[in-house]
């Protein structure tokens, strides 16, 4: 009686330890704005080819099959789901939504440029348009500010930002969204605080006014919400816990049957 087979079955449990932790994440953020949920992607592990098919018998036939044991599981990526999540009506002139592909642009005080889903901005002390989900100051790039006596903000679907002010009856432009996409958005670095960087996985951005090359329009007054599907998550969740349950079976009989061979006495 070989003790691989404990091995093996230790390698689903822990795979199936860390698909938990993904679903876990994904119910917690069901009502972050602009998350994406996240599935885990397995492999099977190195085999035991213990009589490779296609070799020879004595008589010089080929085997059609061989004896190849499989030596468990591994996780080789968390992979996120982009799809577009819900709608949520909000009224507020500075909630802003990405109806199709790409992402805002924020600057973060360190200069550095980082990407979001989550359109929920504020204006700072200066007028400018920043980031509400962060409690650091990351402004919209290119920066957009608006006049503190503003009395209407528009952003039109083009992602085109004008303002009203005191005295005039006509809008004034103040600035343009511009959206980023990428060849591989599933490889982009996830930093939390709903952002996201660029990756040698996911290719350099590409800019675009929304509406332009692919990328997606903007409607204002609305948030995208989290695309986590609780039904999904718990029925994951479910079959989870029941495949560990299943590999920590086989740790017990594989254990029983060790115990067996350990007992076994010569008359």
């Amino acid at each position: 009686m070989s003790v691989q087979t404990l091995y093996t079955a230790a390698t689903g449990m822990s795979s199936m330890e860390t698909k938990l932790n993904v679903i876990a994440n994904n119910l917690a953020n069901i009502e972050t704005t602009g998350f994406k949920r996240d599935r885990v992607n397995f492999e099977d592990l190195f085999y035991d080819n213990q009589h490779m098919p296609g070799t020879e018998d004595r008589s010089g036939q080929r085997a059609p099959v061989g004896i190849q044991i499989g030596l468990g599981t591994n996780i080789v990526a968390t992979q996120s789901d982009f799809s577009q999540g819900g709608f949520k009506q909000t009224g507020n002139q500075l909630d802003i939504v990405i109806e199709g592909r790409g992402f805002f642009q924020v600057m973060d005080p360190s200069g550095d440029i980082y990407y979001t889903r989550a359109g929920n901005f504020i204006r700072n002390r200066d007028g400018n348009l920043a980031l509400a989900s962060s409690n650091i100051g990351r402004l919209i790039e290119p920066p957009i500010t608006i006049p503190p006596d503003a009395t209407d903000i528009s952003v039109s679907a083009e992602g085109i930002v004008a303002v009203r002010q005191p005295g005039s009856q006509e809008m004034t432009q103040v600035g343009t969204i511009e959206l980023a996409s990428f060849v591989n958005p599933e490889g982009l670095l996830k930093l939390g605080d709903n952002l996201y960087a660029q990756s040698d996985a996911s290719g350099t951005p590409t800019l675009s006014s929304p509406g332009q090359d692919g990328v997606g329009l903007i409607r204002q007054g609305v948030l995208e919400a989290s695309n986590v599907e609780p039904v999904t998550e718990l029925i994951d969740l479910i079959t989870t816990q029941r495949a560990f349950e299943m590999n920590s079976q086989v740790i017990k009989t594989a254990d029983d049957l060790l115990q067996t061979v350990a007992n076994l006495r010569r008359y």
